[in-house]
């Protein structure tokens, strides 16, 4: 049964990387046609993938939830990550911190650092504003309300004009082969330029991201980089064999 749902979710992972016919994922997964159609069949039913002919496609991405709907889910495990995460952070660094309610929780055990921050969060900026030893750098830009975060042309000139120790990120899914997903090519854009001016990268990700590929939208993560969850080892894996570095909350 285990070896059956974990073949579906690495199919996932195919299709939203390319492989969406039946003799493809036969040949990936070293199985029969009968099989990957029984897999596919089961999928569909799920509303995961849609079938197509010969092979099938993913579903119309997930809606995204609203910031404060997604603020108080999994905040425990979320509160966990921020906590390691702020341990990462040594006194007289520049860290990106991006948008996202688990970098927002970030901010919190930051407070007393003497560090600067670079950040498109606006919800970031009302906990780090009157920090005593914080320079604090908001990056202009077009609002997205649902993630209370800036992006767009003017967020990444600004960007451009600034490079960092080590950026903080999160996401909608993390895929060990293809890497961070996110419902617009925006928010994908601002991430890929935070990563590439920042020498070290850290993802924040709960257990229900780790191999989660339900948006549309893809930025892949350099050969080095940091995961920081409370997945188990079994989630973590894919992960540890692409080479990153895995932080236990």
């Amino acid at each position: 049964m285990r070896k059956g749902i974990e073949r579906r979710d690495a199919m996932l992972e195919a299709i939203a990387a390319g492989d969406k016919d039946i003799r493809q994922l036969a040949q990936l997964f070293g199985v029969s046609f009968s099989t990957v159609r029984r897999d596919l069949q089961r999928l569909s039913r799920e509303k995961a993938v849609a079938r197509t002919y010969g092979g099938a496609m993913l579903t119309r991405a997930l809606q995204e939830d609203d910031y404060p709907v997604r603020e108080g889910q999994h905040r425990a495990a979320k509160q966990a990550i921020a906590k390691v995460a702020a341990e990462q952070v040594r006194d007289g660094e520049t860290v990106i911190l991006d948008g996202g309610s688990t970098v927002t929780f970030m901010a919190r055990f930051l407070y007393e650092k003497k560090i600067t921050v670079i950040t498109n969060n606006l919800k970031l900026t009302a906990i780090l504003a009157d920090a005593p030893r914080i320079d604090l750098i908001l990056l202009g830009g077009s609002i997205r309300p649902i993630s209370m975060s800036a992006y767009g042309h003017f967020a990444e000139e600004s960007l451009r004009c600034l490079t960092a120790d080590k950026v903080f990120t999160s996401a909608n899914g993390v895929v060990a082969s293809q890497g961070l997903c996110e419902a617009s090519l925006e928010q994908i854009s601002v991430k890929r330029l935070m990563m590439r001016q920042s020498r070290e990268v850290f993802v924040l990700a709960d257990a229900s991201k780790l191999g989660c590929a339900s948006q549309p939208a893809w930025a892949p993560l350099p050969t080095a980089w940091t995961l920081i969850t409370d997945g188990d080892e079994q989630l973590c894996a894919p992960f540890r064999t692409c080479g990153a570095t895995i932080l236990s909350a």
